[in-house]
């Protein structure tokens, strides 16, 4: 074959792969931003088309009264930012929930990895754990009441408790399901007890782990608002049963978006958290 020929061979091959890989590029840059705009604005739309019908039948289906309206909803917000009774009261309700979620999740997670790293001691403590967890939070209010009084620790524990069963048995179930493939193959290799528990149980359980995690989130909001409806003057539960008393409907509706905005906040948060964590993990086919 001579020189020319090998040239316009390489030329071909380059004219016929320069095809794909556009494509394919293309494909790429369609994954990682088109579906993401995509799925954004059918969420706006959604949310949008939502109000409007709230908006309508506040006004002509039901009594704006018991439903209220967003526009009602967005002027109460208005001013509970301008004088600053939001921006208190929200405060309150963000170090409740916090604290409640980080004691619970890290005392639910190291009670998880430990206790099911050992079958023995799970199965020994978990149908002790399964009773307790089956609980109503919200019937261990007055008896933390009497523990802890009415300021913000008992707003907290109670937070903790309902965050600390779901990571603990979300945990549990990941470091059971780990491969005992993976396992023997450590200790064929001489592999100490130390290294199974680092470099196999724990990467291994960090899916459960992290689906704990977001499983709880709701779950902190639940058990520091309870604390706040049932003994408090502070906090977004505070501002629901104020207005609920003053049959504020919209005042009630606006302490519920705060809520349902700090949720998604701390849902994001741990969604980046996640996505961090699980770096080690293969591609999915797609």
């Amino acid at each position: 074959m001579t020189t020319g020929s090998v040239s316009g061979t390489r030329a071909n091959d380059g004219l016929s792969t320069s095809g794909p890989v556009k494509e394919a590029r293309r494909r790429s840059w369609w994954h990682r931003n088109g579906r993401t705009t995509l799925v954004w604005g059918l969420r706006a739309g959604a949310l949008l088309v939502f109000l409007l019908f709230w908006q309508v039948a506040g006004g002509a289906v039901a009594n704006p009264m018991f439903v209220s309206s967003p526009v009602a909803v967005g002027e109460q917000l208005r001013d509970w930012i301008v004088d600053g009774t939001l921006g208190t009261h929200t405060w309150i309700t963000i170090q409740e929930v916090l604290l409640g979620y980080v004691i619970g999740a890290a005392t639910g997670a190291l009670a998880g990895f430990a206790l099911a790293s050992v079958r023995l001691v799970y199965d020994v403590f978990e149908p002790f754990m399964m009773a307790l967890y089956s609980i109503p939070k919200v019937a261990l209010a007055p008896l933390f009441i009497v523990w802890f009084g009415i300021g913000i620790d008992m707003k907290v524990i109670l937070a903790a408790v309902s965050v600390f069963f779901l990571v603990f048995l979300n945990t549990a179930a990941g470091v059971r399901d780990v491969d005992r493939g993976l396992i023997d193959a450590v200790r064929l290799m001489g592999g100490s007890n130390r290294d199974i528990a680092f470099k196999v149980v724990l990467p291994g359980s960090m899916s459960g782990l992290m689906t704990g995690l977001k499983v709880s989130i709701p779950y902190a909001l639940i058990g520091a608002v309870i604390g706040e409806l049932v003994a408090s003057n502070r906090g977004l539960g505070y501002l629901i049963n104020d207005a609920a008393a003053q049959f504020n409907t919209a005042g009630v509706f606006a302490a519920v978006v705060v809520l349902t905005a700090l949720a998604m906040a701390l849902n994001a948060i741990v969604g980046v958290l996640a996505s961090r964590a699980n770096r080690w993990k293969p591609l999915d086919a797609e």
